[in-house]
Order: structure tokens, then C-alpha cells, then sequence
């Protein structure tokens, strides 16, 4: 015969209160039904528990050691089962998302914070990554979401739009090609400082050269976005960038301009492993993300 939670809570809670009546009570359940309970447990593991006489029930010796190990474990059970409640509340837990380092600066710190104002229990590990090793985190499980770009046929995952963003050229302030839009093949006779090859954005701005029968031939080549306006705001070069990258990371001495090619904008997607269910964290966050995507309220 197993043992049950039930038995276990009802051994311990005749030894802490010293009286069946007490814990039947405390448990809220007949003392009948509590004598029963006791009994089972007695029969399933075969020991006497406790000895019954005219002045109570005493635990033995074995019932007080298995009363305060079953206290630890019926604690540990009733901690387990609420923090269980409080995901399933969207309440609390954590989350581990991949995302491109463009949505770093925008759309990403508007979604946690909506998230943590909604729900301050729950915990988002990000890793940044570049935009071809994002799936690749999604589906060997070492993030339940990220944030990416379509980079060819995944049938292992899953996505959904979650916005449209434009490349914009960033300039030196004063650039003569500030204050309006730029032909590609202007673009292409200027110092470029590019992202990372294997960058969503280097894909975009190699397909847009290319198309048009351009080199490719950056004078930089950087990783992170902040890199690039550091050396356009140096004077050394111009960047192509995302617009949602630049905006927040403008100054005095670096403008933005757009660029007359309308290849140059890609899709920013969320992405999950297929035929996988979401964690109630997960679910929250991925709202959140929709939310500050939109600019909803």
C-alpha cells in the first residue's frame, strides 16, 4: 500500500498539536475520518505510530522520527505546489530569451518593463545573439524564446511577426548626404562600417549592393551597433543600421537618413520551438513583447 500526502499531513499534524481532535481541526476533516488516515499509514508501512490511550495519542518513538521528516517533506511539498500556482498565475518564474542586440535598446526594455510592472515575480535571462545562431538556441532548448529574423526554413520552429524595421544610413552631423533620401549607389562610394557577416543587417545590406551590381567592401566591420556610431560619430565612416537600433542611440553629432532601396527593411519575429507549449512566464513575456511591438497601451 502507497502512502499518501494525506496521511503524511495528518501523522504530523497529531504529533506538532498533541490531539486527534486538534488536527482533525487543523486539517479540516472528521476525527473519524483522520483515524482512518492514521490507520492506513500504520498498515502501509507496518510500525504502531502511536499508542492510544486514556490520556491521547503518544507518537513512538518511530512516529516522532517519521512526524518531523514528513514535516520537511510536507513543507517542501506545499513550497513547491505554491510557487507552481504562482507560474501558473503568471506570477513568477523565469524565462530565458535570445535576442538580436537591435531590439536591445527598444523594443525589449519596453516589454520588461510592462512585464514587471505586471508581473514583478518574473525573471528574464537574455542572451544576445547574433541573428543565425538564434534558432539555434531556440531549438536546443537553451532558450524557451528569442527574438530573431527569418534566416531560411526552420520546420522545428515556430514564429510570428512581431515588426517591420527599416535600415537607415547614420551620418557624421553636417554629412553632405544628410537630409534626404540616399541612392544605394552613393551609399557605396562612402566609408561603410558594417555589422558582423553573419548579422540579419549585413545579410540585408549585401543582397541590397549586390542587386545593383555594388561591392561590398566595408572600411569597418563591427559587432555591436554601438560600436558602429561610435565610429560614425568620429568622423570615420557610415553606418547602415537599424532604425530601431539608432533612435534611442542618436546624438548632436550623428544623424540618421533613409536610404532609397526598399529591400532594406527585414522582419523581426518571435520565435519558439514547434509543438511546444509555452511556459505561463513565457506566455506573459511574449504579450508583453506584442504589446510594446504595437505600441499598445
Amino acid at each position: 500500500m502507497d502512502v499518501s500526502i494525506r496521511q503524511a499531513r495528518a501523522l504530523v499534524a497529531v504529533v506538532r498539536l498533541g490531539s486527534l481532535t486538534r488536527a482533525a481541526q487543523a486539517l479540516g476533516v472528521s476525527q473519524p475520518t483522520l483515524t482512518v488516515q492514521l490507520r492506513g499509514l500504520e498498515e502501509a508501512l507496518g510500525l504502531t505510530l502511536l499508542d492510544r490511550g486514556v490520556r491521547g495519542s503518544l507518537p513512538t518513538a518511530e512516529g516522532q522520527r517519521l512526524a518531523e521528516a514528513f514535516g520537511r517533506l510536507v513543507g517542501d511539498f506545499d513550497l513547491l505546489v505554491g510557487e507552481a500556482r504562482e507560474v501558473a498565475a503568471q506570477r513568477a518564474g523565469l524565462v530565458r530569451l535570445a535576442a538580436l542586440p537591435s531590439v536591445g535598446t527598444t523594443v525589449l526594455p519596453e516589454a520588461l518593463a510592462r512585464l514587471r510592472a505586471a508581473s514583478p515575480g518574473i525573471r528574464v535571462l537574455i542572451r544576445d545573439a547574433v541573428a543565425h545562431r538564434i534558432g539555434a538556441l531556440v531549438k536546443a532548448g537553451e532558450v524557451e524564446l528569442a527574438i530573431g529574423t527569418d534566416m531560411g526554413p526552420e520546420p522545428e520552429l515556430r514564429t510570428e511577426l512581431l515588426l517591420r524595421d527599416r535600415m537607415v544610413a547614420v551620418l557624421p552631423g553636417g554629412h553632405a548626404l544628410a537630409g534626404g533620401s540616399i541612392p544605394p549607389e552613393r551609399l557605396a562610394r562612402e566609408p561603410l562600417i558594417l555589422t558582423d557577416p553573419q548579422s540579419s543587417v549585413r545579410v540585408l545590406v549585401e543582397r541590397c549592393l549586390s542587386m545593383r551590381g555594388l561591392p561590398v567592401s566595408p572600411a569597418y566591420e563591427v559587432t555591436y551597433m554601438s560600436t558602429a556610431i561610435g565610429l560614425v560619430r568620429a568622423g570615420l565612416g557610415v553606418a547602415i543600421l537599424p532604425s530601431s537600433a539608432v533612435d534611442a542611440a542618436l546624438a548632436p553629432a550623428v544623424v540618421a537618413a533613409s536610404v532609397d532601396a526598399p529591400e532594406l527593411e527585414r522582419e523581426v519575429l518571435l520565435i519558439r520551438r514547434a509543438g511546444r507549449s509555452l511556459s505561463p512566464p513565457a506566455r506573459a513575456l511574449a504579450e508583453a513583447l506584442r504589446l510594446a511591438a504595437r505600441g499598445g497601451g
